[in-house]
């Protein structure tokens, strides 16, 4: 189920991210420090990218001293200091598999030389610009452990667009504008929420086993590992035991 997929691909992130926790809070700080310079405030109700980028820091257990301490710097950094540009590179993994990298580079030529590099020795292909990034559709995705028909309905009632239920909670699916509204509906009628988060959802999974998953999850690990990268997306759908 999609439900399930969701909280397999959060657990697996995490999983990751605890053994690489320092470059994983530099991600964050370079995503909180570039959505301030790129919305022009450091005010996250005023703007929705530092909104995101606080989020998903939080998410990833980044100290809020941190993220404070990031958001002064971007303010107040003047001429000279790093500009990072959002670019989104595609590409095919093991298995057919589609790949959708979202990266933070003051050098693009950098970034896109590492990314193909790592595509060449694992396994995959750099396609080109609107190869797949069609697949995958921007959603706001909220996590909680609670089935309860309450919880569904409070989430449906404040925008709420799918829910999927498996045997460790409700992956509840909105538009990326509505993600906050729903969260703090669920917040405030007592609901505990795992993981909230903007993701990239595809549209349809292709089922990858065996060795061709055992390749995607070094290609997409090899990937993650490089400082520009900031999320990789697929739409594998992976046997529990290689998540």
């Amino acid at each position: 189920m999609a439900g399930h997929s969701k909280w397999s691909q959060i657990k697996r992130k995490k999983g990751a991210n605890d053994k690489k926790r320092s470059a994983m809070y530099s991600k964050h700080i370079r995503a909180i420090q570039a959505a301030v310079r790129s919305g022009g405030s450091g005010d996250p109700s005023g703007n929705l990218s530092l909104k995101n980028a606080i989020a998903a820091a939080k998410s990833d257990t980044v100290p809020v001293d941190n993220i404070e301490n990031a958001i002064k710097r971007a303010v107040g950094a003047g001429e000279g200091a790093a500009e990072f540009k959002e670019v989104t590179y595609e590409g095919y993994g093991p298995g057919g598999t589609a790949l959708l990298i979202e990266a933070l580079t003051d050098n693009v030529n950098r970034t896109v030389a590492d990314i193909r590099a790592v595509f060449n020795k694992r396994g995959g292909s750099l396609g080109t610009s609107g190869s797949v990034a069609w697949q995958f559709e921007k959603k706001g995705i909220l996590l909680l452990t609670d089935t309860s028909e309450q919880a569904q309905e409070t989430a449906i009632e404040h925008g709420a667009e799918d829910i999927q239920e498996s045997e460790e909670g409700l992956a509840i699916s909105t538009g990326p504008n509505d993600l906050y509204a729903v969260q703090d509906a669920l917040i405030a009628a007592g609901f505990s929420i795992e993981n909230a988060q903007v993701d990239m959802i595809p549209s349809n999974t292709v089922a990858v086993a065996g060795d061709d998953a055992r390749k995607l999850l070094v290609l997409i690990d090899a990937l993650e590992e490089l400082d520009d990268v900031q999320n990789v997306y697929s739409n594998a759908d992976l046997p529990d035991d290689e998540e």
